[in-house]
């Protein structure tokens, strides 16, 4: 189940790694500095798709301090800010530093020309695993936020230099919070929770994925009454603590073969050239 979980998403996702790289259409969504008006409308998936009536998420707040503002990828679905915001203070509740919030999406959401094939919908958001204690600074000071990978360079698990009961314990707290679909970590990272916490429900939603191995990618599910949203398979009903973990080492994940591309990129919701054109 596992192993067909991943073919499925990726079904959906492949296209659209080449489409965030394709003939430069990615570029006038990046260039658009304001939201779509009107209420907010998610038009599409997560790795094809865009967001009308976007609200952003503010520079820091209770818990929270927000990275590399200068990209304008702060944006989201109201449900989303709000999910970021309750996450870091349940974090700070909690004893937590500040959290780092990376990218959510652009301000009418869309492909990006680099850092990601997702993040086209305002229902993701990237959240760093330091837990170090994190002074308030300006903004500006936030533009080159580095983070130490928490993995072993060969991937066969976490480096335990690094990854402790803390990063632990603030990937359960995420994976608890309500309204959450999913959350995204390097495999090893899986596997050591697998090993301290095999069996515990919260489990199933954080799920493996390449690269995620110094931030968790959080994302929601379609928002209600938002039809014109699709979401991707739901996770395995299992703690995702099985076999399926072993084929991240094997030859084919490691190694995934490079496919030409076969013609043009998928093309973006037909809604999606008036979210862009909007004024």
């Amino acid at each position: 189940m596992g192993k067909a979980w991943i073919g499925a998403v990726m079904a959906l996702l492949v296209p659209t790694m080449a489409a965030a790289q394709g003939n430069g259409r990615a570029a006038p969504w990046g260039a658009v500095s304001t939201p779509a008006p009107g209420p907010a409308r998610v038009i599409g998936g997560t790795g094809l798709g865009c967001i009308a009536g976007a609200v952003r998420l503010p520079d820091e707040g209770p818990g929270w301090q927000a990275v590399r503002v200068s990209r304008n990828r702060h944006w989201g679905h109201p449900d989303t800010v709000a999910w970021v915001q309750a996450l870091a203070a349940r974090a700070q509740e909690a004893g937590f530093p500040d959290l780092w919030i990376g990218d959510l999406a652009q301000p009418r959401g869309g492909p990006m020309t680099y850092g990601h094939a997702s993040h086209q919908t305002g229902l993701d958001a990237d959240i760093w695993l330091d837990v170090s204690p994190k002074p308030r600074v300006p903004a500006a000071a936030r533009e080159d936020v580095r983070v130490a990978s928490l993995v072993l360079p060969d991937e066969t698990g976490v480096d335990p230099r690094r990854f402790t009961d803390r990063h632990a314990a603030l990937i359960r707290l995420a994976a608890q919070t309500p309204g959450l679909d999913r959350l995204l970590v390097n495999h090893a990272i899986k596997r050591e929770l697998c090993r301290r916490h095999r069996g515990e429900a919260w489990l199933r939603r954080v799920r493996p994925w390449r690269g995620h191995d110094s931030h968790m990618h959080i994302r929601l599910r379609c928002p209600a009454g938002q039809t014109e949203c699709r979401d991707i398979p739901p996770p395995p009903a299992s703690d995702g603590c099985d076999a399926s973990l072993d084929w991240w080492l094997s030859e084919e994940a490691r190694n995934p073969p490079r496919r030409a591309p076969s013609g043009p990129p998928p093309p973006l919701p037909a809604a999606c050239a008036g979210v862009l054109a909007a004024r």
